[in-house]
């Protein structure tokens, strides 16, 4: 290696590698030597996977599994171009119209990732003279894709409706142009399910629009899995969402919303106009993975899911755990300690269960878990040897009695 003109630079990343280690932050990427799914092999085992965003279990599916190779075979391995210039196949325009009528709206943008469609979606269409009201949980995308934007920010404390009125009232008084609500549909790290029939009224008192993130929530919940919009009966302007979830686990990002609205972000969207256009194998996949959640076989796997969130959390519960109170099957184990989950974590793959402990700047400081997510794939016999291996490991490193 080239001695570096510059070895303070080197030293210092390496001295802040050093520390994350100390506070037990460190972050282990563990190798996967097989398909994503209930059951996994990890270090030359199988273990059961509890922390995949594989709501549905179609991430392994054979027929989402085939319908991307298909499309493949078809189309190729990409497009070797962005969307304006040669870089749209007709499969691109059949998986925009397959989201936008599956969630019920005009029109659909596709973009590379997730992250991308947060961060393309304030830019364009608000400026200096228009208001972001952005629940303090949001994603770390939301929040990245509003700091690109002119317009004023403003904050409200997790779904605190008091609050959020407060900052409505705010922007109104500032005299902004156009505001715009911000929040996820579903709270990654806590499970929490926004509460948007309550910020539905509000929008509508304030003259608002409503943005939500549903990339926790498209596929399985509210009837046939529309979202977190859907679940609380209610219309929004703007719904980003991906297919690296319940819907195939792939990757790839979008955004419903009215048809002008699309057609002026395929204009101005930075991460849209500059990025690669989406896998045909993904939009195959994606294609197959909706066609399931929409049918009734979609229906069986959401009953399958819940059922699955609500024996895990009650066997839990009995056995002493610290869990945040819902319904979604997400269910964060809370331990405090960044260390104390890491070391929980580890203790797990050994006992059979593959779990993943969070810590900042993941989650705030203090309060570091376990997040364990429920699949449609995994059966109750499954669920069961999971609580005995929490349960063994909490009384081993004393979190519980």
């Amino acid at each position: 290696m080239t001695q570096s003109a510059n070895p303070a630079f080197y030293e210092r990343v390496s001295a802040e590698l050093a520390d994350i280690d100390a506070q037990g932050l460190t972050k282990p990427e563990r190798v996967i030597a097989s398909r994503q799914g209930p059951v996994i092999s990890v270090n030359g085992r199988d273990v059961l996977n509890f922390c995949a965003n594989n709501y549905l279990g179609l991430a392994g599916d054979e027929r989402v599994t085939q319908a991307g190779i298909k499309a493949q075979e078809k189309w190729g391995a990409g497009t070797a171009s962005v969307r304006f210039i040669c870089g749209t196949l007709e499969i691109h325009k059949e998986l925009e119209r397959a989201i936008a009528d599956y969630l019920g709206f005009e029109d659909t943008i596709l973009f590379a990732a997730a992250f991308d469609a947060n961060g393309g979606i304030f830019e364009p269409l608000f400026g200096a003279e228009d208001a972001i009201v952005s629940d303090s949980l949001n994603h770390a995308s939301i929040i990245d894709g509003v700091r690109l934007c002119k317009a004023k920010r403003y904050r409200f404390a997790n779904s605190d409706m008091a609050d959020l009125e407060a900052q409505l009232k705010q922007a109104r008084a500032d005299g902004a142009r156009d505001i715009i609500i911000a929040t996820d549909g579903a709270f990654s790290m806590d499970g929490y399910i926004g509460k948007l029939d309550e910020i539905r009224k509000l929008a509508d008192q304030y003259q608002a629009l409503i943005m939500v993130d549903d990339c926790h929530a498209t596929g399985f919940l509210g009837p046939k899995g529309r979202g977190s919009f859907a679940h609380n009966g209610v219309k929004v302007d703007f719904v980003t969402g991906t297919f690296g979830k319940a819907l195939g686990g792939a990757m790839g990002g979008f955004i419903c919303a009215n048809a002008n609205v699309v057609a002026l972000l395929k204009q101005r969207a930075r991460p849209y106009l500059f990025s690669n256009a989406l896998a045909p194998s993904v939009c195959g996949s994606s294609l197959e993975a909706i066609r399931i959640a929409a049918g009734e076989e979609g229906d069986k796997l959401r009953d399958q899911l819940f059922a699955n969130a609500q024996r895990f959390r009650t066997k839990m519960a009995e056995a002493g755990f610290d869990l945040l109170p819902g319904e979604h099957p997400i269910i964060p184990v809370m331990l405090g300690d960044a260390k104390l989950a890491q070391d929980m974590a580890a203790r797990l793959l050994e006992l059979g269960v593959y779990v993943i402990g969070f810590s900042f700047p993941v989650v705030p400081r203090g309060a570091a878990r376990i997040r364990t997510q429920m699949s449609a794939a995994h059966t109750f016999e499954q669920i069961d040897r999971a609580v005995e291996a929490f349960t063994q490991a909490g009384k081993e490193l004393g979190v519980i009695q």
